[in-house]
């Protein structure tokens, strides 16, 4: 016969009673069925496991080698079933998450904060990278998900907006508009040179930005470009120019920048999480639940 997991769980339960009504009771199947099964043991083992009298039930020395193996095969049988329920769960396992720099001062620090409570065990795997390249990690399964800039218009992925926030102005330190009390009229930044990132990496938002200043009477002079917000910000710091940039920046905090909020009403500008539209990845199924709880814009 083949030798079942319940042989075991039988051999182990009369082993360690040392007897076969106490086994059974345990066992909650009846006396009769356990002795059969116990003997069809052995003889697909071909070794006696148990010495057995009308007064005692006593292990062999083959009884007793074959108790701790059974054993540690049963107890790995439990920890393996355990293991992957937390997988279903998305518990244990892998997440591959990529998000570009602005992400990083809005919503991916309390999303991140959460997932760990949620899943300590899951081993995360965190890449800063621009839009585009996120969308190609996507595709080729480098990344499992992506805080990125719309637009996302490949059939094969899913976006959902996680955050909206408006513009501001970054200003050198000694910019003479810098020293002005209150809002800042944006028609002000017009002979300003500017910072902006190249317009492939996030088109939305460059096209907001540029639109935002036509709507004030002027096109930017874009004096330099960077990729990076954060470098964008250092170019600032350094009295290259002047920028717009989310709201959510101004936390980083850089000597020589002074940030304003503008006069007229700002575009919003947003962050999404991109995925693969057939994932079924536990892990990121947990991430999603936590990024968009029900009644909040769930993803479907």
């Amino acid at each position: 016969m083949n030798i079942e997991l319940r042989h075991l769980r039988y051999f182990v339960a009369v082993a360690e009673e040392l007897h076969f009504g106490r086994a059974a009771q345990r066992l909650h199947i009846s006396q009769p069925p356990l002795s059969m099964q116990i003997r069809a043991l052995e003889e697909s083992l071909g070794v006696q496991l148990l010495e057995r009298t009308q007064r005692r039930v006593a292990l062999t020395q083959a009884g007793s080698a074959f108790l701790g193996e059974a054993r540690q095969i049963l107890a790995r049988t439990e920890q393996a079933t355990l293991l992957a329920r937390r997988a279903s769960r998305g518990e244990v396992g892998n997440l591959a998450v990529g998000f570009v720099s602005t992400a990083d001062y809005n919503v991916l620090p309390p999303l991140l904060r959460e997932f760990r409570q949620r899943a300590p065990a899951v081993h995360l795997a965190l890449h800063e990278s621009t839009t585009d390249r996120q969308l190609a990690d996507l595709i080729d399964g480098r990344i499992d998900v992506g805080f990125v800039l719309p637009p996302v218009e490949d059939a094969r992925l899913v976006y959902r907006t996680i955050h909206r926030e408006t513009l501001v102005v970054a200003l050198p330190a000694r910019h003479p508009l810098a020293r002005q009390r209150g809002k800042l009229r944006l028609a002000a930044l017009a002979e300003s040179p500017f910072i902006l990132f190249p317009r492939p990496l996030a088109p939305s938002l460059y096209d907001a930005v540029v639109s935002y200043c036509s709507s004030a009477g002027f096109s930017p002079h874009i004096e330099q470009e960077a990729v990076q917000m954060q470098t964008i910000v250092s170019l600032v710091s350094a009295e290259i120019g002047v920028a717009l940039i989310p709201a959510s920046l101004r936390h980083l905090g850089r000597t020589g920048v002074v940030y304003k909020a503008p006069v007229e009403r700002s575009p919003f500008t947003e962050i999404g999480l991109a995925w693969r539209r057939d994932d079924a990845l536990a892990t990121l199924k947990v991430f999603l639940e936590i990024a968009f709880p029900a009644g909040h814009g769930a993803a479907a």
